[in-house]
């Protein structure tokens, strides 16, 4: 039986309408996970302090999500927000709920 996979897109916050970063992965817990703890201390995320998982979205298939982030981070910056705060208005941490 062929096991089910995953792939996310996802949008990161330092703060409610601070630096954004968007990224794409097949473990969404992990990566967030790993931009909380700083894994590299000199990766954008890091240095900006920008570890708030505001928004993100489920593909079954890689090329759709890195389609997907690639058509994200060509929008401009107002377009962003406004899709964050379709799902999130209050920009609150989405992986806030999860066990750690």
């Amino acid at each position: 039986m062929q096991q089910f996979r995953q792939y996310f897109i996802y949008i990161l916050a330092s703060k409610k309408n601070g630096v954004l970063y968007i990224g794409v992965t097949n473990s969404i817990e992990r990566r967030v996970e790993e931009h909380k703890n700083k894994l590299d201390p000199n990766c954008f995320t890091a240095k900006y302090n920008v570890n708030l998982l505001v928004y993100f979205e489920t593909f079954q298939y890689i090329d759709d999500a890195i389609k997907r982030e690639k058509q994200l981070k060509k929008w401009n910056r107002q377009w962003k927000i406004n899709l964050i705060e379709e799902e999130n208005k209050d920009w609150k941490d989405l992986s806030g709920d999860w066990n750690n």
